[in-house]
Formats: C-alpha cells, sequence, structure tokens
C-alpha cells in the first residue's frame, strides 16, 4: 500500500487538495489526528503559505467526559474538526484515511503537567515529552485511540511515538551543539529518571550515566555542589543490534531542514526524523576514554536498563492495541517501529516484534543501505500476514527527482517493505509532488 502523509490543513479550506493527492497515485492518506506544535508550508493553499502551530493538539471535536486528568488542546489555527472535514474530502475522492496519531510526544500537555514528563539523569525536564511509566500518561494515550477510532472512524490507526522521547528534539532556538556530546552522550540523556521511572533502575545507574556524560575530566571543571542530586528528581535507587548514531531530532519535521537520520531513522535517540539535532555530535568530539557504546557506558547495568526501556514501549503498545481491538475490532493498526533497543521516540524500541499490529513501518530517511537493514530486521520480526512499511522522505535534503526517489524505493522493497509511507504531500513543492508520483508510476 502507498500512503502520502498530510496534515488537515492541507486539505481543510483547499477544494484541489484531495484530487491533487489521489493523483499522486496512492491508496491512503495518514492525516494527522493528533500532532505536535510545527511551522509548516503550505504550498498550495488558497489561503496561506505558511502556518505556525503554536502547540501539540488534537483536530476532532474535544468531547470533556471523554477524557481524565490529561485532556488535549483544541486548535485556533484551523477549524477544531479539521480531522473530519479533511477525512470526509479525501474518501470523497476514494481515497482511504488512516489515523496519523502522535502519542508521547505533546509539549502543551508537558508544560500543563510537568510532573509527568521525561527527565534525565541530571533532573533536567523534557517538557515535550510524556512518560509512558505514568499511569495518567497510558490512560491519556488510551483515551486519545479510543476517541480517534470512535469519533474519527478512519480506516486505520498510525501509532507514532509510542513509548518514551529521546534527548533529541528540535526546540525553540536549539542551542547545544557547543557542548561536544557524542551519539552515546545524547543516548544517555534520553534515559528517564522521572519519580516512575528512576526506581526500576539498578541501584547507582544515575551516578554512572553523570559520569559517563560527564567523562573524566568532570571533576576539574565540576563544583561540589553540582554532584549532589537534583532536588526535583528521586534519589537513586536500585552489544545493541544497530550502532549508534548521531542524536536525532524531532518527531515530525516542519517544511524547514530535513536532514541526516537519526535513532528514530534508525540507532539514535529521539523523534521522527528531520534536521538533525545540533546536539549531535561526532563520536571523535569526545574524550579518548569515552565510553563507545551505551553498553559500555552503562556496564554491568546495561541489560537491566535496556529492558526497562524496552519494557515501557511494550507496555504502552500492548495497552492501546488492546483499545484499539475493543473499539473498533477490524481496523488496522500500523506501527512507527525500530527494532534497535535503545531506540525512543516516534520510532519506538520494538526488538521482539509485534503481533497485534498489521504493518511495521521503519524509518527511512538516512542512508539507504543503513536503513534496508533496518526493515529487512523489522521483517524477521513479523508474523505470518504482517507487512514492512519503509517511512520515505521526498523533502531536502533528497532530491527533488522522481528516478532517485524510485531507485530508493527498490531498495526497499528488496529489503522487504510493501508499503511505501511518502513525508510529506502537504509540505512538498510541485516539483517534489512530481517526483513523488513519477517513482510510484516507476516501481509498478
Amino acid at each position: 500500500m502507498n500512503v502520502a502523509y498530510a496534515y488537515p490543513w492541507d486539505i481543510v479550506g483547499d477544494p484541489s487538495a484531495p484530487s491533487r493527492l489521489a493523483e499522486l497515485g496512492v491508496e491512503a492518506v495518514a492525516l494527522a489526528a493528533s500532532y505536535h506544535s510545527t511551522r509548516a508550508a503550505t504550498p498550495y493553499h488558497p489561503a496561506h503559505r505558511v502556518l505556525d502551530v503554536p502547540q501539540s493538539a488534537f483536530y476532532l471535536p474535544v468531547r470533556p467526559s471523554s477524557w481524565g486528568r490529561l485532556t488535549p488542546a483544541s486548535p485556533t489555527w484551523t477549524p477544531t474538526d479539521a480531522y473530519l472535514q479533511a477525512r470526509d474530502a479525501l474518501k470523497a475522492v476514494g481515497l482511504q484515511v488512516h489515523a496519523w496519531t502522535v502519542l508521547t510526544h505533546n509539549s502543551f500537555l508537558g508544560g500543563m503537567h510537568p510532573d509527568l514528563v521525561v527527565r534525565n539523569a541530571f533532573g533536567d525536564p523534557y517538557p515535550y515529552a510524556l512518560c509512558p511509566a505514568f499511569e495518567d500518561v497510558i490512560e491519556y494515550c488510551e483515551r486519545l485511540v479510543s476517541e480517534i477510532l470512535t469519533v474519527g472512524e478512519p480506516d486505520g490507526l498510525i501509532l507514532e511515538a509510542c513509548g518514551p522521547m529521546g534527548f533529541g528534539h528540535q526546540s525553540v532556538h536549539e542551542k547545544t551543539a557547543g557542548a561536544d556530546w557524542t551519539s552515546v552522550d545524547s543516548d544517555l540523556l534520553t534515559l528517564c529518571f522521572c519519580t516512575a521511572c528512576a526506581p526500576r533502575y539498578p541501584e547507582g545507574t544515575r551516578e554512572r550515566v553523570r559520569a559517563a556524560i560527564d567523562g573524566p575530566t568532570a571533576s576539574a571543571v565540576t563544583s561540589p555542589a553540582s554532584s549532589k542530586h537534583d532536588p526535583t528528581s528521586p534519589a537513586p535507587t536500585s552489544s545493541a543490534p544497530f550502532a549508534t548514531s548521531p542524536a536525532p531530532a524531532p518527531a515530525s519535521p516542519s517544511a524547514a531542514a530535513q536532514a541526516g537520520a537519526s535513532r528514530a531513522s534508525g540507532s539514535s535517540a529521539a523523534a521522527s526524523p528531520t534536521a538533525a539535532s545540533p546536539a549531535a555530535a561526532s563520536p571523535a568530539s569526545g574524550s579518548p576514554s569515552s565510553p563507545g557504546t551505551v553498553e559500555a557506558a552503562l556496564g554491568p547495568f546495561a541489560d537491566d536498563v535496556r529492558n526497562v526501556r524496552v519494557d515501557l514501549s511494550a507496555s504502552l503498545r500492548t495497552r492501546l492495541i488492546t483499545v484499539a481491538r475493543e473499539t473498533a475490532p477490524n481496523v488496522p493498526i500500523t506501527l512507527h517501529a525500530n527494532p534497535d533497543p535503545w531506540a525512543a521516540s516516534s520510532f519506538a524500541a520494538l526488538p521482539a516484534g509485534e503481533p497485534g499490529a498489521e504493518v511495521l513501518v521503519g524509518n527511512c530517511w538516512g542512508d539507504p543501505t543503513s536503513d534496508a537493514a533496518r526493515l529487512a530486521r523489522l521483517g524477521e520480526l513479523c508474523g505470518p500476514g504482517q507487512r514492512v512499511g519503509a517511512y520515505v522522505l521526498a523533502l531536502p535534503p533528497r532530491p527533488a527527482d522522481g528516478q532517485a526517489l524510485a531507485e530508493q524505493l527498490r531498495t526497499y522493497a528488496k529489503a522487504g517493505a510493501t508499503d511505501f509511507h511518502l513525508y510529506h504531500a502537504g509540505l512538498a513543492s510541485p516539483r517534489r509532488l512530481a517526483a513523488m508520483a513519477e517513482a510510484l508510476r516507476l516501481i509498478r
């Protein structure tokens, strides 16, 4: 199946949008039902060219009785029922509509509920990252899935950020590059030590993570006070299949600067691949004695910490699939997944497979050979009847070249991909849309 990704505001108010998407040669549109903040180009829209989306929002009517402690925001930049309007317009031209659902990436709710967000080993909060170790967060995700299936009535459900978010995130005016953190440092800064996560790790894990990030010279530049535990964090308590890569970026990119592979694209700890995070540094930038892998940094704690991280994604995934099957038994489920057990964010860790989903989609924003290897591994994790999808970047830095894109699709098909998820039909220029259509024609 060929799927084009789009936002509700790409379709609402633009009568030509549904037919334009249908002409790409896709069978379905992944339409954002719940999405984080962004700044998006709208190259075709008759009313605007750039849309500033200041906060995470839910694009179906928010029914207060359907929510608990965490209630999503409604948009003010597009109609509150924008998903429904866009869905109906797309279905009118024969397209399926799959609900693109971003789960734990929500800076609006993280800002409202700072006690429920990811915190690193130094106690620093990541407001964009709801931690799925908290029952309130899991319940919010369950209600989100239930509402989308009940009110939105999609033809398919796509789950993104179905697990913890990571360190890499394209924040407002990101200023982290000068710290010269390595890719391993970024992965360690992804580990959550919130009040729900910290007690799950072996005693001494927090100190080991801090020491690994600060390095052997930290004692010469760190005051004694800085070694104390953050008062907002709990006191410490009690070889990966894919190599780590530079720290990645946010869950789903805006129109600007799409570049670089991340753990979302295969091996580093973050959200959906977009512009490479400034926090990423080459391993060479670290101290000669810096650990070369997360396992080396964590030492005897590695297995226990890895199991905790994998279980966070697995437990959330199990809960959500159960809710989805109870609410809409026949709606197929697609997971944005990564076989790397240290993965975080939009492509959550899935090292052992998931029999409850129909499609496992791997990120393909980096080197095609590495991306193909990741897809092949997802294929090995699939059971009977399950499919592998390739999440393919058709925006910069990729060229607007249909033949080049087709060659990439062939590479991914050889690796086992049967579904192509094209990012992003709403952000793409006319040349890029034409390249998408040409590529799909060439591989038929």
